[in-house]
């Protein structure tokens, strides 16, 4: 049996699930560097026990993270222009409130 019967494709594939991604990021992000910060005065604590790696894995969270702000960010824009430009393309006239994309600053990078 194993794991057969989860990929011999016989079940559909259950919809991605969609949430607040940017909110996610930056709260994880927030979590490392406060793990970091609080480390921090127990330094030599760690450098008695070799446990250094605790620190600079959680530095290295914070800064992971702060990129993936920026790459979420960047593709929640992308999402909202292209589905913006499909709204427009059908011409159902869902422009908001009259505004261009391209005035949205929301949607620039």
């Amino acid at each position: 049996m194993g794991l057969n019967r989860w990929t011999s494709g016989e079940r559909e594939a259950p919809a991605p699930l969609e949430g607040n991604v940017v909110a996610t990021v930056v709260g994880g992000t927030v979590i490392w560097f406060t793990l970091f910060l609080v480390q921090l005065p127990f330094y030599g604590w760690f450098v008695d026990h070799d446990r250094t790696w605790w620190l600079w894995t959680c530095l290295a969270g914070g800064v992971l993270g702060l990129y993936g702000i920026w790459y979420t960010r960047r593709r929640e824009a992308a999402l909202r222009r292209t589905r913006l430009a499909a709204e427009t393309e059908r011409g159902d006239g869902s422009e908001r409130n009259g505004r261009k994309p391209e005035d949205d600053p929301a949607t620039t990078d």
